[in-house]
Parts: C-alpha cells; sequence; structure tokens
C-alpha cells in the first residue's frame, strides 16, 4: 500500500505480476473511485431539493456520458500508445504523444462545449424532461457540459500518467479535486454567509471548480514530478503522431460512444414514467457508478501490464496478467452484489426519503448486481484489448450486446414489465459480453497488435 501510493517507480516488465497488480491496481481504484465520488456527492446533496432537481442532474449526466465516450475513447489510446513506448524504453516518444493528446483535448473540449451551452433547454427538452425539470436544471448543464474541455484534460492527462506507470499521480489529482468539491457542494448548492444558495446550480460551480483546480495540478506534475516530465521539445505539435493517435482513438470512441449512448436512451426510456422513477433510477446509476469505476481501475492496471508487456517482448506474461487481474475484479465485485441485493434499499435511502424513488433504486440495484460477477471479467477482457491497441474488437461487441441486444430488449420489456424492463435488459447484455469476449481473448490475436 505504501508503495504504490507513494508513486515509487517500478519496472512492471519484472518481477512479480501479482505484486505489479497491486502496485498498480491500488492507485488506479482509489483515482476512479475519486472519479465517481463528483457525481455521488452532487446527487448526495441535490436530492434534498427534490425529484425534479434529482431528475435535471440524472438527464444531464446520461448525456455526459457521450463525452465521456469520446473522453474515455481517446485516453485508451494515449494509455496504450504511452505504455508501449514505455515498454520499449523510448520515453521521449511517449512523453511526445502524451502532449498530442493534451491539444486534441483543447480542440474536442471547444467544439463539443459551445453548442452545449448555447442550447442547454433544448438538450433537456429533447431527453423528455418536462417544464419543471427544464426549468431546474437548464443552468446546471449549461455549466456542466459547456466546460467539457476540463473533463477531457482530467481523462486525458491521467491517462499519460497511467501509460507511463504513475498511477499514484493521477491519483493525487482527483484526491485534490474531490476534496474542493465536497467543501464547496453544500455551500453553493445551500448557501452560506454571503455567499446565496444557488440551488441545483450550485453542484455544477463547484465541481467545475474542484476539476479545473485538479487539471493545473496536473500540468504542473507534467513540468515537475511526473514520471514522464513533459518540458520543451515535448510539447511540439507533431500533425503525423496526433494523427496516428486519433486513428487509434476512433475504435476507442466509438466503443464508448456505442456504451453510453445506449444508456442515454436508457435514460429516455426511464423518462416516459415520470420525476419519480427517473429519480430513483438517477440514484442506483450513481450508485453503481460508484462501484464501477473501481473495477475499471482493476481493468485499467490490466490494460497499462498489457501494453509495457507487450512493448517489452513478452506476451506471455501480458496475457498472465489479465487472467490475475479478471480475478481480482470477479472477487471485488461479488461482494458488491451480495451487497446490492441485500442491502440495496439502505444505499437508496442515504439519498432519498422519498418512498417510490427508493422503491425503483432498490429494484434497479438488485436486478444489475446479479450480472455482477461475469461482468468483472468482462470489462477485463475488453481492457486488455484496449491496452493492447486493438480498439475495435471491444466496439463490435458492443454494438452487439448494447445495440443489438439491450437497447430492444430495454423497449420490449418496459412495454411489459414497465421500468423494470430496463434493469433487466442491461444485466442480460452484461452477462453476453463476457460470454462474447472470452472466446476472442482466448484465440489471442491481440499480441500481435501494432501500436
Amino acid at each position: 500500500m505504501r508503495r504504490s501510493l507513494s508513486g515509487e517507480h517500478i519496472d512492471f516488465t519484472t518481477g512479480s505480476l501479482k505484486m505489479a497488480i497491486l502496485l498498480l491496481a491500488i492507485p488506479m481504484v482509489l483515482e476512479l473511485s475519486m472519479e465517481s465520488l463528483f457525481a455521488i456527492c452532487d446527487i448526495f446533496w441535490v436530492a434534498r431539493l427534490g425529484s425534479a432537481a434529482t431528475a435535471a442532474v440524472g438527464l444531464t449526466e446520461s448525456v455526459m456520458t457521450l463525452f465521456y465516450a469520446v473522453a474515455i475513447g481517446i485516453s485508451m489510446s494515449v494509455t496504450a500508445m504511452v505504455s508501449r513506448r514505455v515498454g520499449e524504453k523510448d520515453h521521449a516518444g511517449a512523453a511526445a504523444a502524451g502532449a498530442q493528446a493534451v491539444y486534441i483535448a483543447f480542440a474536442v473540449g471547444v467544439v463539443t462545449g459551445i453548442p452545449c451551452f448555447l442550447f442547454a433547454d433544448n438538450v433537456l427538452a429533447m431527453m423528455g424532461g418536462d417544464a419543471e425539470v427544464i426549468a431546474t436544471g437548464t443552468t446546471y448543464l449549461r455549466i456542466t457540459l459547456g466546460a467539457n474541455v476540463i473533463v477531457l484534460l482530467l481523462f486525458l492527462i491521467n491517462a499519460i500518467f497511467r501509460g507511463a506507470g504513475d498511477a499514484a499521480l493521477a491519483m493525487r489529482a482527483l484526491i485534490l479535486g474531490n476534496c474542493i468539491n465536497i467543501v464547496l457542494d453544500p455551500i453553493f448548492i445551500f448557501g452560506l454567509g454571503p455567499i446565496p444558495p444557488m440551488g441545483v446550480t450550485g453542484a455544477a460551480v463547484a465541481t467545475l471548480t474542484g476539476r479545473t483546480i485538479a487539471v493545473f495540478y496536473q500540468f504542473y506534475a507534467l513540468q515537475k514530478g511526473s514520471r514522464l516530465p513533459m518540458s520543451g521539445g515535448a510539447w511540439k505539435f507533431d500533425l503525423n503522431l496526433t494523427g496516428r493517435l486519433m486513428r487509434l482513438s476512433i475504435g476507442g470512441i466509438a466503443q464508448f460512444a456505442i456504451a453510453t449512448s445506449s444508456w442515454v436512451v436508457l435514460m429516455r426510456l426511464m423518462a416516459r414514467f415520470g420525476s419519480e422513477a427517473l429519480a430513483g433510477y438517477t440514484i442506483a446509476i450513481r450508485i453503481i457508478i460508484f462501484t464501477l469505476l473501481p473495477a475499471w481501475g482493476l481493468g485499467n492496471a490490466a490494460a497499462t501490464l498489457v501494453g509495457q508487456n507487450l512493448g517489452a517482448g513478452q506476451p506471455e506474461r501480458a496475457e498472465k496478467s489479465v487472467y490475475l487481474t479478471g480475478f481480482y475484479n470477479m472477487a471485488f465485485l461479488v461482494v458488491v452484489s451480495v451487497s446490492f441485493i441485500f442491502f440495496g434499499g439502505a444505499f437508496v435511502g442515504v439519498f432519498t426519503n422519498e418512498t417510490e424513488v427508493i422503491r425503483v433504486g432498490t429494484e434497479c440495484l438488485r436486478v444489475l448486481g446479479f450480472g455482477y460477477i461475469l461482468y468483472g471479467w468482462g470489462m477485463v477482457l475488453v481492457q486488455a484489448f484496449n491496452g493492447a491497441g486493438d480498439t475495435m474488437t471491444p466496439t463490435w461487441l458492443n454494438l452487439i450486446t448494447f445495440w443489438v441486444v439491450q437497447i430492444p430488449l430495454a423497449w420490449f420489456m418496459t412495454e411489459k414489465i414497465g421500468p423494470a424492463g430496463v434493469y433487466w435488459a442491461v444485466m442480460i447484455a452484461d452477462v453476453l459480453l463476457f460470454i462474447f469476449v472470452l472466446p476472442l481473448f482466448r484465440r489471442g490475436k491481440w499480441k500481435t497488435t501494432l501500436v
């Protein structure tokens, strides 16, 4: 624990794999727990403003997942390229790739943020929000989605740190941002002294402030404290390298756009059942994300190990690292699954005392908990492909499981059994993902992917 959190330099291409996984996974799990804590903290306070405010946050977050798809898609490519160069001992090449990622984050963030800022009310209306939800949440959405550049920078710079094996630094950036958000959230939402109450808008301001300060810390670390220092010539714009990174990112962006856009459709389906059902689903999804992002931290550890060991010419070690990480992830999600099934109501009750909201949220947690065990393996196997630079295989898998299976099934089942149809469709798709990805991983073509 001490070594992993201290940021000690480790060569992950040699020595004990179990130790390597732990040294990478501990800070990566904490990092992504911190990312999910932004959402948990916001919904904890916003839920006290009523179901309309909670629904507004839920609709905004569902649209935000599309931008997370872009950020995560590009960050996977950054991690794959940086880790492969580090494995090859080409640190200058790794730094150059990281610099191009920062330029991409600026460009994509500005282009996507401006229309969201200008048409925030239209976005909420398109998502099925009623008049009260639109009036309550327009400014929240405008601030949250208009500042996409900050989210993209936060994700991509942390991807540089992870690819270099410097997971502890990525964790520290998010801890800093969260500490600021936790302090500011209740102050800006409910007011304190000369600071007037801003309601749900205050949650957006607090989160943006915390993330922005975290990004400034990241830039400082890139210059001074990173394992992969980027100064001087590393920041030279390289059109050829940027093009390679974007081409590699296409599969990653498509992969997560397919997955997250399916969540947008599911949220739209839930909106048909009213603000209380939507609020319950929103709270449940926030809790689920809080548990899934640490699991993604283990997946990210597998991706880094795959990239660095393939770069070092050790494909067998890369494969073994994936199986070990998958087992650890499954064990973690078994515990989470049991807690959802038996204590789901208590978790939702932390955020609200509205009976119908608690009922919907509890049912969602229990149903999704049944699919967690196999999904834990599936998400690690998918990240192994991404770490190797093969982002297209997971893209096709997502297209099949989420759009060919999950969405039609959710639509059909909601017509028959109401909101619960969404939960069951998600659980079934999660299990299918594991069933499809395992034989493809065992075939081993990912070991020969060029980055």
